[in-house]
């Protein structure tokens, strides 16, 4: 017995400090920060947050810790978070071999559960970091900087879908009744987004900068393969009509006859363009099996979703002389669902591994089987009890994200607008003749803010 209390300690020492994500799930942790971001409350944790970058899940507070400085408007300090998020994945692609905290992480894992292994994000929050940093650079007033990382947004998106490709042989060795029945749960939820790693969103981010910088072509580029992805969205298929005509485009008679005329500007008009950001990314729940095995009690716990809220109704915005309704670019709540059935098999694998390993525990514990042993009945007890606490699903993401992404665009005449967006106060947008005005719109439950630069 003493020898199995060993093994757990020592699993908690290589765990390090992923301790607090072991036995106290990540959601919960996380849902302070986005009670005061919902209530415009002040960051008054932010600092608390941030300390535990050095930790196990470093990257995943570096993300968090960066998106609630900017959804705050602290540009300098979510530039540095990011950075920080931005290095830990660096340092995952460039491992080449395994450390040795990994293998205690690995051990861990398999005595413990996924919350032991050091954080790596999925694609969706990969692109979307460098997304988000290109937003910094922008309204810190570096347009070539912003380029950089939505470049790199788009070179990850292609990187991602490969890795996803070579991933499938893996999936359908994992197949079977569980398996399967949880996939397609998950794929009804994500409705008609079928990968984690292809953000219309994203995309659109990168079309526009580039755009607006002065770069077209790379534009219309950027601009297809968001409306490959969100085919629908209105506002998107007129920027595709507009710079076809624009550019001269052999495209334009098919996009004129599909989507109608091109918009252009009139002689002393400028643009808005709305990004709007809506609610926060959906929290995972844990789908725990209780089972027996050699008379022993075991748990099983996996990661899951609840079923998709209804969706998000269009934006409505006011005071341009007419009412703009913003259009879904994309679902950030149906890239996680993917994520997470692009993840499901190899949880499953290790998942096996960590039943097989708790049994074989627990038959240590009790080495006279079914005979009456004090000693070996404590110490078979001991272990269930630890099997059942320590038996958690990994509910870790990035949670501060938006849960949707809509998008508008509209000429207007130069000169000051009150602007409304949904039922937030008004606020005050002017508008340059040949600029545009980007307005980023972001609302965390029952607060909205409003960023805007002249470009």
């Amino acid at each position: 017995m003493r020898q199995l209390l060993q093994v757990c300690l020592a699993c908690l020492t290589l765990s390090g400090c992923a301790f607090n994500s072991i036995f106290i799930s990540y959601p919960l942790q996380i849902a302070p920060y986005k009670a005061q971001l919902s209530n415009d409350q002040a960051s008054s944790q932010l600092a608390e947050l941030a300390e535990n970058i050095d930790t196990n899940d470093g990257l995943l507070y570096a993300q968090e810790s960066g998106r609630i400085a900017q959804i705050y408007g602290d540009f300098e300090s979510s530039k540095t978070y990011y950075e920080r998020a931005i290095s830990a994945y660096r340092d995952f692609d460039d491992r080449a071999t395994i450390s040795a905290s990994d293998v205690g992480a690995t051990a861990s894992s398999i005595i413990l559960n996924d919350n032991a292994i050091p954080y790596r994000g999925p694609g969706y929050e990969r692109i979307m970091l460098h997304q988000y940093q290109a937003l910094n650079y922008l309204l810190m007033g570096d347009p070539q900087g912003a380029l950089v990382e939505v470049r790199r947004s788009n070179q990850l998106q292609a990187s991602e879908q490969s890795r996803y490709q070579k991933s499938q042989d893996s999936v359908k060795a994992m197949a079977n009744g569980t398996v399967n029945a949880e996939m397609k749960k998950l794929s009804r939820a994500s409705g008609t987004v079928t990968s984690s790693f292809l953000n219309a969103y994203s995309y659109y981010t990168t079309g526009l900068l580039h755009e607006l910088l002065g770069e077209p072509n790379d534009a219309f580029i950027d601009y297809r393969k968001a409306a490959q992805i969100s085919p629908d969205n209105q506002f998107l298929q007129q920027d595709l009509v507009r710079l076809a005509k624009q550019m001269s485009m052999p495209q334009y008679d098919e996009f004129k006859k599909r989507w109608g005329e091109a918009k252009l500007p009139k002689a002393g008009q400028g643009q808005v363009i709305f990004m709007v950001e809506r609610g926060f990314a959906p929290v995972k729940d844990s789908l725990t099996v209780p089972f027996t095995i050699d008379g022993n009690f075991q748990t099983a716990s996996i990661p899951t979703y609840k079923p998709r809220s209804a969706p998000t109704s269009k934006t409505a915005i006011s005071g341009l002389g007419t009412v703009l309704r913003a259009d879904t670019i994309a679902n950030i709540d149906a890239l996680a669902y993917n994520a997470l059935k692009e993840e499901l098999p190899a949880i499953l694998l290790r998942q096996a591994a960590r039943v097989a390993a708790k049994a074989e525990m627990n038959a240590r514990a009790n080495p006279d089987g079914k005979r009456y042993n004090q000693t070996s009945d404590a110490g078979a007890i001991a272990m269930q009890i630890f099997n059942v606490i320590s038996e958690q699903a990994d509910r870790r993401s990035w949670l501060t994200l938006p849960q949707q992404a809509q998008i508008a665009r509209q000429f207007v005449d130069a000169g000051e607008y009150q602007v409304q967006v949904a039922n937030a106060p008004a606020t005050v947008v002017k508008v340059q003749p040949s600029r545009a005005t980007l307005i980023w719109v972001i609302e965390t439950g029952n607060h909205t803010r409003f960023y805007s630069i002249i470009i």
